[in-house]
């Protein structure tokens, strides 16, 4: 009796033992920069939640590891009237978090938040004469005329048209959602967030994938891990130790003057995004001491010297690009109109230009946060040059939660600084919007966009697209630090990743050795 009681505490601690190590190898553990302000990405473009809420959220297309739009949540798509009529047929069988059957109705439900509501969404809905269900899984968008950008922007799930049920999305408005409203079709489900602490997705055993192999966001999506902990640490030496040490598999964002180090660094893998950033200032277009003065924006314009600004945020050259084109020179979009306008380092023809402006020592609020460590770092050497200039400028910091809140008020600020992921199609870019924080929508803009969307054949489209350029250089709605590649760490443990990712790190397909 003795003996075999002996035998069964030892089982019993072998059978606990091994639990726990399976439990730990279930969990995925990713140190992000910050805390999110809102994974409802109709109403946020914050990259950060955008990687996390990708494994939450679906949309009806998404893009391939060439950035091409590819289906996700639609079976098949029929164009119809040269292109007017687009009618999408939904796929069988797709379930909810909340254990009910995708349909038209959420689909349709969700667009017209995102429309009503969304940064991107009016792009869209503005060519819209309109949508609706036309079956149970089949929605239908006429548009007022040919639409050409259509397909990326059902793709494009950072500040999009991500798909809820019909009953969580038919009377919200542009409050973000409540957490327990987190419900996608998502390999897996919101599970808990613990502020300050970390946001915990759980593995949807219900979860319909695609069945094509795995293709950039596209394809097959497995969900693993049982959970995934995405856990902030806005320090970034305790993102770095925390992956050597074993606290965390996986870490964002590292310093620019590590890369060198961390490349020949056994202990972890490096994975550079294949996107390009690019760091924005955005003017206050809306009130204040910039609405509707041109000149102003383009006196601040001439005090820039964007190299020593990627220098001191990015570091080795190899991760940045002094360049003036909105779209990298790695695209068919790359642009040289009004280029001379860029990175101009002449503080007497920002003088010049500012005096001609009316301007005389008005105080500029310029936001930034510590949340990202390069938007800081920036804003220092940037602030300097046009402190240098003659401009006074109240240099701001807050946590990113707090600058988001912020710049939805135009009373105040007067610019802001962010930076802007890598967009297959500049229709994207969230200046392009009307009603992105900023708000820039002047009559020569609306005309041009216009033409830039309804215009089906690409060198027609890009020729629109350098008069957009050489508009953004004349009225200055944003200013243009340069393109940047960022790069994370992570666990030589952990595999299904590789030494280069897309926009956003993604943790389906991945597993820990």
């Amino acid at each position: 009796m003795k003996r075999n009681g002996l035998l069964f505490l030892v089982l019993t601690l072998v059978v606990a033992v091994c639990a726990d190590r399976a439990g730990a190898a279930g969990t995925i553990r990713v140190a992000v920069i910050d805390e999110p302000p809102t994974l409802d990405q109709h109403v946020v473009t914050s990259d950060l939640a955008t990687m996390i809420a990708q494994h939450i959220l679906e949309g009806l297309y998404t893009f391939d590891s060439q950035y091409n739009p590819v289906p996700m949540l639609v079976k098949e798509e029929e164009i119809r009237d040269d292109g007017k009529v687009v009618a999408l047929r939904l796929r069988e069988g797709v379930q909810f978090h909340d254990g009910t059957d995708l349909d038209a109705e959420d689909a349709l439900a969700s667009l017209q938040r995102w429309g009503a509501h969304g940064s991107r969404g009016p792009v869209l809905f503005n060519n819209l004469e309109k949508i609706e269900a036309t079956g149970k899984l089949e929605l239908t968008l006429t548009f007022k005329s040919p639409f050409a950008p259509w397909k990326n922007l059902l793709a494009f799930i950072n500040g999009g048209p991500v798909i809820y049920p019909k009953e969580v999305v038919e009377k919200a408005d542009k409050t973000p959602l409540d957490p327990s409203q987190y419900i996608g079709t998502g390999p897996y489900k919101f599970a808990e967030r613990n502020v300050g602490r970390y946001i915990k997705l759980a593995r949807y055993d219900g979860y319909a994938s695609r069945t094509e192999p795995s293709n950039g966001y596209a394809g097959k999506r497995e969900a693993i891990f049982d959970e995934i902990l995405f856990i902030p640490v806005p320090d970034v030496g305790t993102r770095l130790n925390g992956v050597k040490a074993g606290d965390y598999d996986y870490a964002e964002q590292m310093l620019g003057d590590l890369f060198d180090s961390l490349k020949e660094d056994d202990s972890v893998k490096v994975s550079v995004n294949q996107g390009a950033n690019q760091g924005l200032m955005f003017f206050n277009s809306s009130a204040g001491i910039f609405k509707n003065n041109y000149k102003l924006r383009q006196a601040l314009e001439a005090a820039f010297d964007m190299e020593p600004a990627l220098q001191a945020s990015i570091g080795p050259r190899e991760l940045w690009e002094a360049t003036g084109s909105m779209m990298p020179s790695t695209t068919a979009w790359y642009s040289t109109a009004a280029a001379d306008k860029y990175s101009q380092n002449d503080a007497e023809l920002a003088k010049k230009l500012a005096k001609e402006a009316g301007y005389n020592g008005e105080k500029i609020v310029l936001m930034a946060s510590t949340s990202y460590k390069i938007h800081y770092d920036t804003t220092l050497v940037l602030v300097k040059q046009l402190q240098d200039a003659g401009f006074n400028i109240d240099h701001q910091i807050f946590d990113w939660a707090t600058l988001v809140s912020k710049r939805a008020d135009p009373a105040q600020w007067d610019i802001f600084f962010t930076h802007h992921g890598f967009v297959p199609d500049p229709v994207l870019f969230s200046f392009m919007s009307d009603v992105y924080p900023g708000w820039w929508a002047t009559d020569a803009k609306a005309a041009l966009a216009k033409d830039f969307v309804e215009t089906m054949d690409f060198t027609a489209r890009k020729a629109v697209w350098d008069k957009l350029q050489a508009l953004l250089y004349e009225e200055v709605p944003i200013a243009k630090v340069g393109d940047y590649f960022s790069y994370d760490i992570y666990s030589p443990k952990v595999q299904g990743l590789s030494e280069s990712s897309l926009i956003w790190p993604k943790f389906w397909g991945v597993s820990i050795q």
